[in-house]
């Protein structure tokens, strides 16, 4: 399906959880003078207008990043990132996780990113320019199957589905699975929504069975508008970075202290 754009979503308190672990986890993994390889299957367009209609219309950003720009500390890696982003683009722009991860890398690193939705791509290809890297109309998992394992071989794979298409919980255990086989090494980054049905606890059990090793980190909101499912999100994470447990702790805190237990 091509109907999700996540200009609607950009910048809610699931992309707060994601994109602040994974700024986290480059920073660590660019400490090392060694290059990697950034790999992302469902990539956005990169970049996003918190003040267009689409971000206006959910409020999703309102109820998000507006109220989450003081839960980090300004040498934290995502508020860097968020800082030097604005500088560039605005005050009001928020990066998507390929720019997140081009702001976080090197130029020794190598990207690659997957996105299937033409309108998206092409929005992708703008934005990412200043940038460069390899951008691939095509679809993401397909895309991660023929590069793993990259050159070089240390590097982070980001995989961030919709979720529109329900099969998709009961196809990524046997993804996911048959890309840790080839790309042992790995980083692997799975985020999911959490739903008020819970459609991702079977997936989740079932990745845990596949891959034993992998950690789960979950946080919890209460939804952006009255009628909306998701209420949480999840990250399941293959070789996680060494320190990426505590630092887990230490953003769910931030979400237990300013969302669930506001002064």
């Amino acid at each position: 399906m091509l109907s999700y754009q996540h200009s609607y979503h950009a910048g809610n308190l699931a992309d707060v959880h994601k994109h602040s672990l994974l700024a986290w986890a480059l920073d660590y993994m660019t400490r090392k003078d060694k290059p990697l390889s950034y790999l992302e299957t469902h990539a956005g367009r990169g970049l996003y207008d918190l003040t267009d209609a689409a971000a206006i219309k959910t409020g999703e950003a309102a109820k998000g990043i507006a109220i989450a720009n003081d839960w980090f500390a300004p040498d934290h890696p995502y508020s860097q990132v968020l800082d030097r982003v604005r500088t560039k683009y605005g005050p009001n722009t928020y990066p998507g996780s390929p720019i997140v991860a081009a702001e976080s890398l090197r130029q020794m690193d190598n990207i690659h990113l997957a996105e299937l939705h033409p309108q998206e791509f092409a929005a992708l290809q703008s934005n990412m320019a200043p940038y460069g890297g390899v951008f691939r109309q095509r679809d993401g998992w397909e895309m991660a199957m023929s590069l793993c394992p990259p050159d070089p071989r240390r590097g982070l794979l980001l995989i961030d589905p919709s979720f529109e298409v329900k099969e998709d919980y009961q196809t990524i255990p046997d993804w996911l699975a048959k890309i840790h086989r080839k790309w042992g090494v790995g980083v692997l980054m799975l985020w999911y929504p959490i739903l008020t049905d819970a459609p991702h606890k079977p997936m989740i059990h079932a990745l845990q069975n596949a891959i034993p090793d992998g950690i789960v980190h979950e946080v919890r909101f209460r939804p952006a508008q009255p009628g909306h499912r998701m209420i949480g999100s999840g990250l399941f994470v293959v070789n996680a970075p060494y320190g990426f447990t505590e630092e887990g702790a230490r953003v769910s805190k931030h979400f237990q202290d300013k969302l669930m237990h506001p002064k």
